[in-house]
């Protein structure tokens, strides 16, 4: 049990307690599940007690300014800004994966609330990122910023559809999660800078893999539906 003044255990928790206290609302499937959840469960211990899970998110958001940031820096002033993504998507990752973690960690989960506003700032947030890359790409590779966009969007729209119809919330798509898409996303900028036009080609990748997944995941939902809805049905006659 935690203490919910200091936000610190009145005991220590074995690894098995505190991983559930941690990680018990949801299901990960993500490739980097391993040790991201041990990364997580590190970091939430030490946290300062007057940090919230509020300022969490804030950190979060912050991170995907900059990398917002960055794309308009590296089309106005020079390519190298466009390493200001890495920095940025690790700030990103930190305020994100740990706001609502250390939330449960602290035995202070606000489960409504915490759930609208991280989908509202992940919203805002893909929204930004989108723009950013707008303004650094040319002509009509302008159009990939707006894919991304739709596309990112669309997978939280699956997620949200996911939790009404099976009441779990998952925020993977098999392997890939918001950690591999932040890493995959951040190598891709990075390569920009050695390799000029090399953003074009792989964000047009990504859009297209992104439309196939959740051409699929959309596929598996819809089945899923169907089969409560039958089984409601018998059920019920």
């Amino acid at each position: 049990m935690l203490n919910t003044k200091n936000g610190k255990p009145n005991r220590p928790l074995n690894p098995t307690e505190l991983m559930k206290s941690v990680f018990g609302d949801r299901a990960r499937t993500n490739l980097l599940k391993k040790y991201e959840q041990k990364a997580i469960t590190w970091l939430v211990q030490r946290i300062p007690p007057a940090v919230t899970s509020n300022a969490m998110t804030g950190i979060g958001f912050f991170g995907s300014i900059i990398v917002a940031a960055s794309f308009i820096l590296a089309a106005f002033v020079s390519k190298y800004y466009l390493l200001l993504a890495i920095p940025g998507f690790m700030i990103s990752w930190f305020g994100d994966s740990l706001d609502g973690r250390l939330a449960y960690y602290r035995n202070k989960p606000r489960k409504r609330y915490g759930f609208a506003l991280d989908i509202t700032i992940d919203w805002i947030s893909i929204i930004l990122i989108g723009f950013g890359y707008i303004i650094y790409a040319e002509g009509t590779w302008e159009l990939l910023g707006y894919g991304f966009v739709v596309m990112y969007g669309w997978e939280m729209i699956i997620a949200l559809m996911r939790y009404k119809i099976t009441e779990k919330y998952s925020i993977d798509s098999g392997i890939f999660g918001p950690t591999e898409v932040r890493i995959i996303i951040a190598a891709i900028m990075a390569a920009e800078v050695f390799l000029p036009g090399s953003l074009q080609f792989s964000a047009g990748v990504v859009v297209v893999v992104l439309f196939f997944v959740n051409i699929g995941d959309t596929r598996n939902l819809l089945k899923v539906a169907d089969e409560n809805d039958k089984k409601e049905i018998r059920d019920n006659s």
